[in-house]
């Protein structure tokens, strides 16, 4: 899961297995498996690298559960 900020500032964490596609129209839109729409300040370049680097993170742990936090 990552976080990320609403336009009002609101924190939201967000279940990366469950977006099924990020736009920029201009904002950034998420775009859920379930139909929800959330719309985010960060930019779709830094949806995506938090993505990456929770799943590294991820993959680290099913590969050496001793990393764990």
């Amino acid at each position: 899961m990552i976080q990320l900020t609403r336009f009002n500032n609101e924190t939201i964490t967000v279940n990366v297995e469950l977006v099924l596609r990020v736009e920029a129209n201009p904002d950034t839109t998420l775009h859920m498996t379930n139909g929800d729409i959330v719309k985010v300040r960060e930019t779709p370049q830094e949806v995506v690298d938090r993505t990456i680097a929770y799943k590294q993170q991820v993959f680290a742990l099913h590969i050496d559960p001793r990393k764990a936090p």
